[in-house]
């Protein structure tokens, strides 16, 4: 069934957060990963507005040969899309705006390094800023999509494998060479991409792991200093994410590094070569896989809702850890990420360890793939009940 074409539209955690906005901002800025839904949730959201992409080369030379015609031209509220195309724009924008408050505009960008280095300088207080990234467990399961576990870890989340049944060798094959290339040589300038493309490939397989700009710069034949800027680009667009390990003062050699994470594991997947939901099952990667994932629903979690992105992982030099840390008003929320469908007790025997040692922590619980439940163990498909 292909839900594209019969136009069902899968509603979107942060819509709510987004009106809301619209009612005391009169520009509203969506980033996230390119094929995220930005355009179709901008569409949805405010059908009576005049729709515009910079994606088009012909509306993109409009844009920056006379902005202040482009938006004369087409009316007090517009969609903006792929508005890093043409940054001047965001300044004719604030002209705009400050002459007249009724005016509304929605952009969207896919390059947050671009788009927000210039947006900072120019609709400073004018903007609330959003970040629409690929579809949750939650949106799924409101929207009856649900898949088994194996599937959803292969496929990956992006509405266009999801809604419109892309396959997912086909949509990420596309994805990777269009975009992800497009973008790292429009804000590199890379001449050579095999270089980098190996880099890609040797940073998918540390996915959940701490990542040493030294080593990879051995493997890869760069300058650490190259990799710690590939990795800043790849992060810039909405590739890849830093978890930053969280510091307590306590009396414990404590690692420093953050850990990297990808926002889609069906990107992931190809990465890493696994071409179908079986050869993952298979895959020595499957449970760093899993909590790839699980942790982009944390995120997620947070992300739709509003709240800061505080979320962090606890690991001490002698390789004890905790999976993941959410910090609230209330205090800490503790996560350990299994993969397996089996409850074993020595589960959650490191948060225990932590809450011991530090105050606050209000919640422990340990999230997996089986079916048992409890106050402390939820199945991933149920996490946004424990964020």
């Amino acid at each position: 069934m292909n839900f594209a074409t019969m136009g069902k539209y899968i509603h979107r955690q942060i819509s709510e957060k987004v009106m809301e906005a619209h009612r005391y901002f009169p520009v509203i800025t969506i980033t996230g990963p390119r094929q995220s839904g930005k355009s179709t949730l901008c569409q949805h959201l405010f059908p009576d507005y005049e729709y515009l992409t910079l994606e088009n080369v012909i509306t993109r030379a409009t844009a920056l040969t006379d902005p202040a015609k482009f938006l004369e031209d087409n009316g007090p509220k517009m969609i903006i899309d792929e508005v890093q195309h043409a940054p001047d724009l965001l300044s004719m924008i604030q002209v705009k705006v400050d002459e007249d408050r009724s005016r509304r505009y929605i952009i969207t960008g896919s390059s947050n390094f671009s788009l927000m280095k210039t947006m900072t300088q120019s609709l400073a207080g004018r903007t609330a800023v959003f970040t629409l990234l690929p579809l949750s467990l939650q949106e799924l399961n409101q929207a009856q999509l649900n898949r088994p576990t194996e599937e959803l870890l292969h496929n990956g989340l992006y509405p266009g494998v999801i809604a419109d049944e892309i396959p997912p060798g086909i949509f990420f094959n596309n994805y990777y060479n269009t975009y992800v290339e497009r973008d790292v040589y429009g804000l590199l300038k890379i001449r050579n991409l095999l270089p980098f493309n190996k880099f890609v490939h040797l940073l998918a397989a540390r996915a959940g792991s701490e990542v040493n700009a030294a080593a990879l710069s051995n493997e890869v034949g760069v300058s650490a200093t190259t990799i710690r800027e590939w990795i800043s680009i790849l992060a810039a667009s909405y590739i890849v994410y830093f978890v930053s390990p969280y510091y307590a003062n306590i009396n414990k050699r404590l690692t420093k590094m953050p850990k990297i994470y990808f926002y889609d594991t069906g990107l992931l997947c190809s990465l890493l070569d696994i071409d179908s939901k079986d050869a993952l099952q298979r895959h020595n990667h499957y449970g760093a896989i899993f909590e790839n994932m699980v942790m982009g629903e944390l995120t997620k979690g947070l992300v739709n809702t509003g709240f800061k992105h505080n979320l962090n992982f606890y690991r001490e030099h002698s390789g004890k850890e905790v999976d993941a840390i959410i910090t609230k008003s209330d205090g800490m929320h503790l996560y350990e990420i299994k993969a397996g469908k089996t409850i074993q007790p020595g589960y959650s025997r490191n948060m225990d360890r932590l809450a011991d040692e530090i105050d606050g922590v209000v919640s422990k619980t340990v999230i997996y793939d089986g079916t048992t439940m409890g106050s402390m163990v939820v199945n991933i498909r149920d996490i946004y009940r424990v964020i």
